[in-house]
């Protein structure tokens, strides 16, 4: 789990991984691999295509019990091609591993959804550049937020769980004409859902930016008939404060801005930085003397929120066109249940 993300400048180096044979993607190797991989393999695999890159603290909390069985999985998937590793140079101690997805592990999916590798618009190339992306940090840190909720929801007697996850791209294909948030999410717990847009926020962005980005979600609001709140995660108190002023001054210009729901968090401001669930998150507008409240009780910030309804996108399945490409459904998110053994 990451405690304290980590600035960008600081994984801009990459430490080359040691070399290892790679798996050459033939019809024999791909029909070998299919007694091999797991439903919890593939579903890896598919979580890799749709949020791109996951560290090995990331896949322990999305799928596996302890460290070293992840480890164990996740130094066989590479071998077989389906997954691909590097490890961000970092000047003292070290990073984990990071992983996306290789040929193979594409190849298969593809497969699985019954169109033809060329129309994934996959690139093993783009993927391991990933390795020098400007945007590794951010990714890795947005992603956190939501694979520490998937842990959450795995523990015995969870009080909740994640029930949706789209990461930026599936975003922006949707709805990037108007907004392009970090991600969406829908969280379940005591019977009701709440869904939310997040904005990640490294505190590089001006105030100006991230208050026009408000009067877009107005927007969607305004055309879409569906109010979704936005949470912003900031990495200070002061950032937060600075930001807080910014939205509010903001929102007194809007026609209408019950319609642009939106409440922030700091990395400080919880016992787990990255842990969405906790009492965290606090309604702009709201005054200094006011409390902070948990995912769960988000509702209560906005008495007239009606309840979480699916949205009509994204409910396509594999191979089903998005614009002018083939889009894979998203993925559930959570991991699918071993499958029991006969006697």
């Amino acid at each position: 789990m990451i405690s304290n993300p980590t600035p960008q400048r600081a994984l801009r180096g990459h430490n080359p991984d040691r070399g290892v044979a790679r798996v050459r993607k033939t019809a024999e190797h791909l029909a070998w691999l299919a007694g091999h991989l797991t439903a919890r393999d593939r579903w890896l695999a598919r979580m890799l295509f749709e949020h791109k890159v996951f560290t090995t603290h990331q896949f322990v909390d999305l799928a596996f019990p302890t460290r070293r069985a992840a480890n164990l999985r996740l130094l066989n998937l590479r071998k077989w091609g389906v997954l691909h590793r590097f490890q961000p140079h970092r000047d003292s101690g070290s990073h984990p591993m990071h992983y996306v997805l290789d040929t193979v592990g594409a190849t298969l999916l593809a497969h699985e959804d019954g169109i033809k590798p060329a129309e994934l618009n996959y690139n093993r190339d783009e993927e391991a550049g990933r390795a020098y992306s400007l945007q590794l940090a951010h990714t890795v840190g947005c992603n956190s937020l939501f694979t520490t909720l998937i842990r959450r929801g795995r523990q015995p007697g969870a009080a909740g769980r994640l029930t949706a996850w789209w990461s930026a791209a599936r975003c922006g294909r949707h709805w990037g004409d108007i907004i392009t948030p970090d991600g969406y999410g829908r969280w379940h717990q005591a019977g009701r859902e709440i869904e939310w847009f997040i904005e990640f926020d490294f505190g590089t962005e001006p105030l100006s930016r991230l208050a026009a980005k408000l009067a877009r979600y107005e927007r969607l609001a305004t055309i879409t008939g569906i109010i979704t709140p936005v949470l912003i995660w900031l990495p200070t108190p002061e950032r937060e404060a600075a930001v807080r002023r910014a939205l509010a001054e903001a929102l007194r210009t809007f026609d209408y801005p019950n319609r642009a729901l939106v409440a922030t968090t700091s990395a400080l401001a919880g016992a787990d930085p990255l842990d969405m669930t906790e009492p965290r998150w606090r309604r702009v507008g709201d005054t200094a003397a006011s409390g902070r409240v948990q995912l769960a009780d988000l509702p209560a910030l906005w008495p007239g929120l009606a309840a979480a309804m699916p949205h009509a996108a994204g409910t396509n399945r594999g191979g089903q066109p998005v614009g002018e490409r083939l889009e894979l459904a998203p993925p559930p998110p959570t991991p699918p249940q071993p499958a029991c053994r006969r006697r």
